[in-house]
């Protein structure tokens, strides 16, 4: 059963097919953001939406046809159609003063009492994580970096756990990294982090044998918390990015209960093998019905498209204990 999220009665929603089994579908009009989806920008991919107003709001990586990724705001009535803002976002210090980056990317978005938090990677003397909060989507208040580099994939809870924030990343090198296990980090005050803690490894399993990163900010359930994240393997023609799933102790999410051995999520339809990078299955937001259980799932295809996939609760907490190595 979930725990402490929203009753989305407009949450993005197709059944299952008839015909199929598996514990998590795509959407049948994927991609929800195609090419060239307008102005300047050639691709939007690795993005994350929440509730906002009676619709979505999010934070989306851009890229324009310079190549550079920066971060810009988009608008959603049915989390579906997606208006994106002509004009990436503005970063300011906690003094007001205007901060300039030079690119922006991967970014998650989750909401801790009232306030928005953005984590995202940018330039600091190589690839490292960024901390901003909103309050209204105008006004971008970036904290100082919380690690130093490198380090990518920064996901915070949704909640304080025993009085603090918890986030996790994965510590990497300044290239595309051939290595990478999920970590986990604590603060009270969202600028000091410590108490690290190692989560996850990187699997035997050949899906995510190379790599993993946490994906969505992690699902509160009666049976712990539900992360989904990417797994990485290494072929002759490249990496491969999947979707996997596991369930950490809700007092202690540096234990992990369960993981799933097997992917939820592979390469498979040409939006996913075909585009700027081949083979390629990122999740990064995840929007939850707390009356249904119901959950839409937000990846980025091929570092190309958004792209949306469904499941449930049950269902998904069900397979990944049924499915546990």
């Amino acid at each position: 059963m979930v725990r402490n999220e929203k009753n989305i009665v407009n949450i993005p929603w197709e059944e299952r097919p008839k015909d199929f089994k598996g514990p998590l579908w795509r959407y049948s009009q994927n991609p929800i953001i195609k090419r060239n989806p307008h102005n300047n920008l050639a691709r939007v991919f690795n993005s994350a939406l929440v509730t906002y107003q009676g619709g979505f709001i999010g934070i989306f990586r851009g890229e324009a046809i310079t190549g550079v990724p920066q971060l810009y705001v988009g608008r959603s009535a049915d989390g579906i159609n997606i208006q994106i803002d002509d004009n990436p976002i503005t970063f300011v210090d906690e003094s007001g003063n205007v901060i300039h980056t030079n690119y922006g990317y991967d970014p998650r978005l989750i909401a801790i009492e009232g306030v928005y938090y953005i984590v995202w990677c940018e330039d600091f003397h190589g690839p490292a994580l960024a901390i901003a909060k909103t309050l209204d989507f105008v006004t971008f208040v970036k904290f100082e970096h919380p690690f130093l580099p490198f380090n990518r994939n920064g996901v915070l809870f949704p909640r304080k756990i025993k009085g603090e924030y918890v986030i996790l990343s994965r510590p990497s090198d300044s290239g595309h990294t051939a290595f990478g296990d999920i970590f986990l980090s604590r603060s009270r005050d969202l600028q000091y982090w410590g108490k690290h803690a190692h989560v996850m490894e990187r699997g035997y399993e050949w899906w995510n044998g190379t790599k993993i990163g946490a994906g969505c900010n992690p699902i509160e359930t009666s049976e712990g918390w539900l992360l989904f994240f990417h797994g990485v393997c290494n072929t002759c023609n490249g990496f491969v990015y999947s979707m996997g799933a596991a369930l950490l102790d809700l007092e202690n999410p540096s234990k992990v209960l369960y993981r799933s051995a097997v992917y939820l999520l592979t390469p498979e339809k040409d939006y996913e093998t075909t585009g700027f990078v081949p083979n390629v299955v990122f999740p990064t937001s995840a929007l939850v019905d707390q009356s249904t259980g119901r959950i839409a799932i937000y990846y980025g295809a091929a570092d190309t498209y958004t792209c949306l996939a469904f499941t449930t609760v049950d269902l998904i907490v069900d397979y990944i204990k049924k499915q546990a190595r």
